[in-house]
């Protein structure tokens, strides 16, 4: 269990519109989810490996906040239980929810660093291991 990548950076925005827009002109940016009409989208970034940025629309309680960092790692649910059982560590943080399966194939949990940070720790997962995490 270890930490492989950065897989995406989460920015929220104030105006999916325009940020959309203005993504959308870089060169090697493309838009393979979302879009300017709604609340969530993905950029994939790059040729070689898959890198994404996303843009999430900005709400009240989330005013303090830049985004998030999502860090892959190969068994999210084993780095959980380290991380939430070193007491030194858990002295040092909150953290938002257990390993969750998510509907768009990653499994996941947020913490918060001593900066308030939010990071995201995911794993992608596939059809079949998503049938057998919801089942257990």
């Amino acid at each position: 269990m270890k930490i492989n990548r950065i897989s995406a950076v989460t920015l929220f925005v104030n105006d999916m519109y325009k940020s959309c827009k203005f993504y959308s002109r870089i060169p090697g940016f493309r838009l393979v989810y979302g879009g300017p009409s709604v609340n969530f989208s993905t950029f994939e970034v790059g040729e070689e490996e898959q890198m994404y940025l996303n843009l999430e629309l900005k709400t009240e309680n989330k005013n303090k906040d830049f985004g998030r960092i999502i860090f892959y790692t190969d068994d999210v649910d084993k780095l959980y239980s380290y991380l939430s059982s070193d007491q030194d560590f858990a002295e040092l943080t909150t953290f938002e929810n257990e390993p969750t399966t998510a509907d768009w194939g990653e499994r996941f949990f947020h913490l918060r660093d001593p900066d308030h940070y939010q990071l995201s720790f995911a794993m992608p997962i596939t059809s079949k291991e998503k049938s057998l995490v919801d089942h257990n």
